[in-house]
Parts: C-alpha cells; structure tokens; sequence
C-alpha cells in the first residue's frame, strides 16, 4: 500500500492508476484536486496532467505520480484513494476523514470549518 502524509492509495488503486498510465508519455501524472461545486460544496476532480506550476506539491507513490495543487491539499490530507468493484459498476472513491456530509446524490460532499 502506498502511503504518504496528504494521501494513500490501496493496491487495487494502484494498479488501476499504473494501467491509465502506461504509455502515456504525453503527461506527467495524474492530478488530484477538489473543486467548488455540487449541491454540497465540493467535489473531486481526477484527470492526466499535462502542465504541472510550481507551486503543485507532487507524490509518487510507486510509478505513479499525482499532482496536486496547493488548494486542495488541506481538502485531501488523509485521504485514501480506493477503486471499488461492485457489480457493473467500478471506480475511484475517495475514503476523506475530512467530509462531514455528502449530498444526496453522493456527487459532492462538504467540509464544517
């Protein structure tokens, strides 16, 4: 299991991330981050990177990098990244004791400060 201090990523994860990035040269990694949106205040965003600023704090965990900015650490420290098999469906889900609710729909979730 990869671990680090913002973020940690079970081994199913892992592969999953190590398979989207293989012979993708054209990008540097995947960027993590979470965005203002949804009925409940935020939401997470994942997508290849292809421009990284300098002020993006990087983790390798393995061969796979994420990239994320500066914003969304506080958001995803202590995180852990997990790709579920259900049924049909599959995906990425974010376990964050940060969230203290989600909306209805699941899509977004907020933080009490």
């Amino acid at each position: 299991m990869g671990v680090n201090r913002i973020i940690t990523i079970t081994p199913p994860a892992l592969d999953v991330l190590k398979k989207r990035l293989e012979g993708r040269s054209d990008c540097d990694g995947i960027r993590l981050r979470v965005d203002t949106a949804g009925c409940s205040g935020y939401a997470y965003g994942m997508e290849y990177s292809y421009a990284q600023s300098y002020e993006d704090i990087t983790v390798t965990v393995e061969d796979v990098t994420l990239i994320i900015d500066p914003k969304s650490v506080p958001f995803l420290t202590g995180t852990r990244l997990e790709y579920l098999v259900e049924g049909l469906n599959e995906g990425f889900q974010f376990v964050n004791p940060n969230v203290t609710g989600e909306c209805g729909c699941g899509e977004s979730f907020y933080v009490e400060k």
